[in-house]
């Protein structure tokens, strides 16, 4: 189901169709780095990923991490989307891209779109987190409009994250 469109990307609902997609971003050096490892080795564990979190999320919110892509290929590029997460009382916006497509201007597209679409869900602020070490996603953010706010660690993690926020009624 397409929730969103922009002027070179399409931003959809993840399907089980996705699992190599899935496999592979998941497994990416970046993802490893600053998302970290989800454990998961096969087309199955794809699968399931994205039962239990993405579609889960989409039945109990409304939104969760969407697949982004491209217009005219339909070749998926990566997530974006929503989030609702243990720790963090606003919703969260999260992104991912494979590494071949970064650096195109489409996370910072497809970002910016769903500040848009969480306009319209009547999400009156929105946080970002990030690790203190990702400066192309800080960065991004910042792009975004949204600003450094503090540092949070989420349940069961140690690692303190950049928080970063936006009001969106503004």
């Amino acid at each position: 189901m397409q929730v969103f469109e922009t002027e070179r990307l399409n931003v959809r609902w993840l399907e089980v169709r996705d699992a190599e997609f899935i496999l592979h971003l998941l497994n990416e050096p970046g993802w490893l780095q600053y998302i970290g490892d989800k454990g998961i080795r096969s087309t199955d564990d794809a699968e399931n990923y994205i039962l239990s979190g993405p579609r889960s999320m989409y039945e109990r919110h409304g939104f969760g991490l969407f697949v982004v892509e491209t217009k005219e290929t339909h070749i998926p590029l990566g997530l974006c989307g929503l989030i609702k997460r243990d720790g963090l009382e606003d919703v969260d916006l999260g992104f991912a891209f494979l590494s071949v497509h970064q650096s195109q201007g489409y996370a910072y597209e497809a970002a910016k779109g769903t500040l848009e679409y969480a306009r319209k869900l009547d999400i009156n602020r929105l946080v970002a987190i990030t690790t203190k070490d990702n400066m192309s996603s800080s960065k991004l953010l910042e792009k975004l409009g949204m600003a450094l706010e503090g540092y949070v660690t989420l349940p069961n993690d140690t690692e303190e994250l950049k928080l970063y926020s936006i009001d969106l009624k503004a």
